[in-house]
């Protein structure tokens, strides 16, 4: 490795670091940039501090005086955008400061801000795409889920006793799990953007969806209660009293709704229950994580944790893999993505 090679390593470790600085919730991602002499030193850092501010590229550049960017390299965490929104093209910025080289670890996936590295090669500047591009992937990978296929990753979770039931022939189902594989839960439910649960849900628990500690204080982060059905949530209801304000939707089209919760920022969704609510998101092949809690206990009857999925036959089942298996207290998590992933649309 050259010594320019291991500058631009350097520089790309630190600008996925100054990327973390950014909001990690919202419409725009997080991202870093390090700009660096010819001779690979620091000249300027920067990262994107949420929608309508200065993009990590422009953030950089606005550290050093006109002119003096002219010749650098910068090193970016996410392809330089090619769109002009609330800010301008951070292409066309880099272009006009003089960068001779660009460094990125990801492609802009969007349809409107992806081109930024084919302007930069048309302008003359030197482009290189990949470095680091697997940690990025992991730093940002909800936030180009939802860019790639323009809904949130979707998380649906469910307890159940070891043949299959949420709940006792008399409806009864807290708890099922214990203390361990609730706290489990409220760190998830604290890490989405969103929690959602059907209107039955509501009507029959009167969940609060909020995300809290052992001792039943509210966490830092809090997700967007969402709710899916036609009946009205009551007035009274504590979801009504969630830091944050309800969402919800009929339930009939969750495709058209995925789609307007990621317009509105959210990249995540932690689908909580219940069977109904689980069972159309596996249906309807959103589903891309499962996480299910299994309480070494048998209750029988009817009370089945997912209802019917529409499979006909065991070949058109969906599948999934296994990416871990957790013994938490009493009880067993297992954690399983989707085996085959759907084609993702193209983002926006």
């Amino acid at each position: 490795m050259t010594a320019g090679q291991e500058a631009e390593l350097r520089a790309m470790r630190r600008a996925i670091e100054l990327a973390h600085r950014g909001p990690a919730t919202g419409a725009n991602p997080q991202v870093g940039c390090v700009l660096l002499t010819p001779d690979g030193e620091v000249l300027a850092e920067g990262w994107h501090r949420g929608a309508g501010t200065a993009h990590a590229e422009v953030d950089a550049l606005a550290k050093l005086p006109a002119g003096a960017a002219r010749g650098a390299t910068a090193v970016v965490t996410l392809e330089p955008c090619n769109h002009t929104g609330r800010t301008g093209p951070c292409a066309v910025a880099l272009i006009e400061a003089g960068i001779a080289r660009v460094v990125y670890a990801v492609a802009d996936p969007g349809r409107a801000s992806r081109g930024g590295a084919e302007r930069l090669r048309a302008a003359g500047v030197d482009v290189e795409q990949g470095l680091l591009a697997d940690e990025v992937e992991a730093a940002i990978g909800d936030w180009l889920f939802t860019a790639r296929s323009r809904r949130p990753r979707v998380t649906v979770k469910w307890a159940s006793s070891l043949d299959g039931r949420a709940a006792a022939a008399d409806g009864t189902s807290q708890w099922i799990t214990g203390p361990a594989a609730r706290t489990d839960v409220h760190r998830r439910r604290a890490a989405a953007d969103a929690i959602a649960v059907g209107t039955g849900t509501v009507l029959a628990d009167d969940p609060a969806l909020t995300a809290r500690d052992a001792d039943g204080a509210l966490l830092e982060q809090q997700p967007v209660p969402v709710v899916f059905g036609r009946r009205d949530v009551p007035a009274d209801a504590a979801l009504r009293r969630h830091p944050h304000e309800l969402l919800q939707y009929e339930g009939r089209e969750l495709a058209a709704a995925l789609e307007d919760l990621a317009a509105r920022g959210i990249r995540s969704l932690f689908v909580e229950g219940g069977p109904t609510l689980a069972s159309a998101f596996l249906a309807a092949g959103l589903a891309d994580e499962l996480l299910v809690y299994l309480a070494p206990t048998l209750l029988g009857g009817a009370k089945l944790a997912l209802g019917e999925l529409g499979v006909p036959t065991i070949s058109a089942a969906p599948r999934f893999a296994f990416t871990a298996v957790e013994r938490l207290g009493d009880d067993v998590l297992l954690v399983a993505h989707r085996a085959t992933p759907t084609t993702p649309t193209e983002g926006n």
